[in-house]
């Protein structure tokens, strides 16, 4: 058998908190093998980049990430400036995964399909934690191999696991023929190219995700006459979507609230409250017909699906894992991030061990350390994989003080009230540093990061 500290720590995802991962593994002297489903980092990021983040450059960048991009001298961007998605793809990561130290550790193309002991089902315990890892591989072009590795860190997100419209979890009947004839699209589609003027769309959510998408159908309105916009949450009242304004220490991220209310206020949105989606109906003519639990019904040509996001844990089913049961993150995260209780978009800083599994040297990090909780943050994901790197080396010490300070959101659970106790992305996104829409240091998509589209950057 071979040595396990010869072995690589294998990481899921090459996206900013997966390469963060890979550049603080390295820092501790331990060699990491980045696994990427997409054919180039960030292809989740890339999939919401006509989204701008409302969270500044200096959110987005990991200290790790930094210092090896430095060595080759990379210029990092303007601090306080607001990046598209796009631009963290091509200003950030791309440089970043072309660095001597990471360029021949990453491997594209390649989607992790199974995690695994070494010769171990999830039932043998004896001698568990001295095996290695086994990742089962599959390529793009069918071919399927295996990995071995010391410890692995899953950053592979959420991105391609969208919540269903249904209300008790499931897909409402109707859903899966409406996404296959195309009528509901993902939750950050580009609605200037994707098909969206001069039609009926509704957007179902009251995260980030949903926010971005309503106020760009709102601008494309303005220019192309028969565009209408519906927007339909579940919640009673839209205080939470509408943000904490002012208060907010992101303001852009406050001033999305904002604008969002101007637009349902003066009549460019059409606010639909309290609906819960039961079904969908499509017709021979593109129309598609979403009936609600308490009876009422509206048509639309497009449906938007921004209700969140979910952890795709199948690949993971042969570890031990210790889950909180509501949101599916690490047993002792859940109660600081369930968005039944917390809102605020904000979380104690947090590490390895709080992050920690039944299974020895395997992690969560990033916005699948989340799981259906919808407030990560980018920034969150640096923390969170220096502190692993650091426990992986033999450095409690250091995986034990975490500090991490995050601007307030200016708004809570605690005072806005909600009397249905639904939450659809209350506060997070992918895109949200992490990904918000979407994705990435205050969101990420969701996450994705929070972000606006097509906005010009606050000074």
């Amino acid at each position: 058998m071979t040595a396990l500290n010869s072995l690589p720590v294998a990481v899921i995802g090459a996206g900013p908190v997966g390469l963060a991962a890979a550049a603080h593994l390295l820092e501790r002297g331990l060699e990491p093998l980045v696994l990427e489903a997409g054919q180039a980092v960030g292809a989740a990021l890339r999939e919401w980049g006509h989204v701008r983040l409302f969270s500044t450059w200096q959110y987005n960048l990991d200290a790790a990430a930094v210092r090896l991009l430095e060595r080759v001298g990379w210029q990092a961007p303007r601090p306080t400036a607001l990046p598209y998605g796009s631009q963290i793809a091509a200003d950030y990561l791309e440089p970043l995964a072309a660095t001597p130290e990471l360029k021949d550790r990453i491997r594209t193309g390649v989607r992790v399909v199974a995690v695994t002991r070494h010769g171990m089902d999830k039932g043998r315990s004896l001698g568990r934690d001295e095996t290695p890892f086994l990742l089962r591989i599959q390529h793009s072009n069918g071919d399927v191999t295996e990995v071995l590795a010391q410890a692995v860190i899953d950053a592979s997100g959420t991105w391609a696991t969208p919540a269903p419209l249904g209300t008790s979890g499931l897909p409402a009947p109707g859903e899966a023929e409406a996404r296959t004839a195309g009528l509901v699209t993902g939750p950050l589609p580009d609605v200037t190219k994707d098909g969206f003027a001069g039609r009926r769309t509704l957007v179902i959510g009251s995260g980030h995700s949903a926010a971005n998408m309503v106020l760009d159908l709102a601008r494309l309105a303005r220019t192309h006459p028969g565009t209408e916009v519906l927007w339909a949450i579940r919640a009673v009242t839209p205080a939470r979507a509408y943000g904490g304004g002012d208060a907010d220490q992101l303001p852009a991220r406050g001033q999305l609230g904002a604008r969002l209310r101007t637009a349902v206020e003066t009549g460019a949105v059409r606010l639909l409250t309290s609906f819960q989606t039961s079904r969908l109906e499509s017709a021979s003519s593109g129309v598609v017909t979403v009936h609600a639990v308490d009876g009422r019904s509206v048509e639309a040509e497009r449906i938007i699906a921004a209700t969140g996001f979910r952890p795709d844990l199948t690949i993971l089913s042969e570890l031990r894992l210790d889950l909180d049961p509501a949101v599916d993150a690490p047993k002792e995260l859940g109660p600081l991030i369930d968005p039944d209780f917390h809102s605020c978009g904000t979380v104690p800083a947090h590490g390895a061990r709080i992050l920690a599994q039944p299974e020895k040297d395997f992690y969560l990090a990033g916005m699948k350390s989340y799981g259906r909780a919808p407030t990560f943050l980018m920034a969150t994901g640096y923390e969170q994989v220096r502190s692993i790197a650091a426990a992986l080396a033999g450095d409690t010490a250091a995986a034990d003080a975490v500090e991490l300070e995050l601007p307030e959101t200016g708004v809570c659970s605690t005072n806005i009230p909600d009397p249905t106790g639904f939450t659809e992305e209350p506060a997070g996104d992918p895109r949200c540093g992490g990904s918000d829409p979407v994705p990435a240091t205050f969101g990420f998509p969701s996450g994705l990061q929070h972000g606006r589209v097509g906005e010009t950057a606050l000074p």
